[in-house]
């Protein structure tokens, strides 16, 4: 097959190669294959262990937090300072792990920050002191920043263009399946029937490794993201893996794949600086920074810093036993992943603006809805779960279209550090001070101060789906060449921000 990519003469000493590529518009054009399944199983299942692994957290909290668990440690220190650290770890490791996507390659980057992931997930599970304990939670957020960075650059990169918004939000929302099992498993971790106290806990988290192990074997077959690959002076590469899956997708579907319907010329560069990057982000795109910054900060509020706290809200307000808390988050679990895969595909259809937007409000005006029952004692432990989980059915989808969003609307060449540093900052406001200030409010026992986190986390998600009104970008089913112009390409351009 023609590939229709054409190089320029050879550079001269400190000169950039120039290529003429159809890499973009061969990978958008490409049908649904078992090659797409394999990106969406190979990257998508890390999420399944961060919300198996977060999930266990909030609910063993309580049960950490007793006499005879192994760790002389309470239930506000592992919902407040272990969920903040955790937290604080995930900033940091996007940013860190984020430059070096960026640098180095998704591929490379996604199978370092699972192996860092995964040690300190083991060695969590061998804390005997609460600094041991706090040490690990940081570290596992280390390596699951970097994988937000590296994976959501690495799907927006290889699905075409009609598919991203969709897989991209239920790939993100897979989280929620994990969550559903961290729940379910945790009810069984907790029963000193089967496991005494300080046993089950820790056992909870060597499943966890075990099971990224296996994940850990099928993402090797994941493949570098040929728009990366020709940017960074690999076009060869980038070629011959497009090549190599347009014939498997020929053989698949038995028929000729169209040709491609554009090209484009780019002068490749080994790496981007920080203030180039900063430049585009801020001053070439101020509306879409000020756009990612809102959407994050309002789904890390709501997200980090209630839902970290539901199983201890269940516990002192319902008194609900320690041991069944993992039923009723399994409930609310099953509402977030029912609404990315539910409504994934109308953020392709219905478009960007109107879908990220209203589910931002919706769950925002419905969570405020939930503070009044709340406050007037019209809920219990039941109808309190069903009300999360109808705010969390669009909340869910909103908060998966923030990483989508930051994704596909910067350049190429600064898509994971834009990626890194948007959810760097806006989970720094919201996921950081959200579980230390909300792990106060609602372990006080005082109705009042629980109606106020849950108001804070309503008002934040509102603003944001205002904000998303006016300035989303209209993305849906458009070529990521076309949503922001790579820097490196050969043309001199000053994109306007729109």
């Amino acid at each position: 097959m023609d590939s229709g990519a054409s190089r320029a003469p050879a550079p001269g000493p400190g000169e950039t190669s120039t290529v003429t590529t159809a890499v973009p518009a061969r990978l958008d054009r490409l049908p649904w294959s078992r090659w797409h399944w394999m990106i969406v199983i190979g990257l998508g299942t890390v999420w399944i262990l961060d919300g198996l692994e977060v999930t266990i957290v909030g609910n063993v909290a309580g049960r950490i937090a007793e006499d005879g668990s192994g760790l002389d440690i309470t239930a506000a220190q592992i919902t407040g300072v272990a969920a903040a650290l955790y937290v604080a770890g995930a900033c940091s490791g996007a940013l860190f792990f984020g430059w070096l996507t960026d640098r180095y390659g998704r591929k490379r980057l996604f199978m370092v920050t699972l192996v860092v992931y995964l040690a300190a997930t083991a060695m969590t599970a061998l804390s005997f002191e609460s600094w041991w304990f706090f040490l690990f939670r940081f570290l596992t957020g280390f390596g699951i920043g970097g994988e937000y960075a590296a994976i959501n650059s690495a799907i927006d990169e290889l699905i075409p263009s009609h598919y991203r918004g969709r897989v991209d939000l239920i790939i993100n929302g897979s989280y929620w399946l994990g969550a559903i099992g961290g729940s379910l498993l945790s009810i069984v971790m907790l029963d000193t029937d089967i496991f005494p106290k300080d046993l089950g806990w820790r056992l909870s988290f060597a499943l966890g490794v075990v099971l990224g192990l296996v994940i850990l074997l099928v993402r090797r077959h994941v493949p570098e993201s040929p728009r990366w690959q020709f940017i960074h002076g690999h076009g060869d590469e980038a070629e011959e893996l497009v090549g190599a899956v347009e014939k498997e997708i020929e053989k698949e579907k038995g028929a000729p794949l169209p040709p491609p319907d554009r090209e484009i010329t780019i002068h490749q560069r080994k790496s981007i600086g920080f203030g180039l990057i900063a430049r585009t982000v801020f001053h070439t795109y101020p509306r879409r920074a000020v756009l990612g910054l809102s959407l994050f900060i309002g789904q890390a509020f709501l997200y980090n810093a209630i839902t970290f706290g539901f199983g201890t809200i269940l516990i002192t307000f319902f008194d609900v036993p320690t041991g069944s808390t993992g039923y009723y988050f399994a409930v609310i679990a099953a509402g977030n992943f029912m609404g990315p895969l539910l409504l994934g595909k109308l953020f392709d259809t219905v478009g960007r603006r109107i879908m990220i937007s209203s589910t931002y409000l919706l769950s925002g005006i419905l969570l405020f809805g939930t503070a009044w029952l709340f406050d007037r004692g019209s809920l219990g432990a039941t109808t309190l779960t069903a009300c999360w989980c109808v705010v969390l059915f669009f909340a869910s989808a909103g908060a998966s279209s923030a990483y989508l969003t930051v994704s596909e609307i910067f350049p190429m060449e600064t898509r994971a550090m834009a990626i890194a540093f948007f959810y760097a900052l806006g989970t720094a406001a919201g996921g950081i001070s959200g579980p230390l200030i909300f792990a106060e409010l609602t372990e006080s026992g005082v109705v009042g101060d629980t109606v106020l986190a849950f108001q804070i986390g309503a008002g934040l998600m509102c603003a944001a789906g205002l904000v998303a009104a006016f300035l989303a970008v209209d993305a849906e089913r458009r070529s990521l060449e076309d949503i922001a112009e790579p820097l490196s390409t050969a043309r001199s351009a000053s994109p306007t921000d729109r």
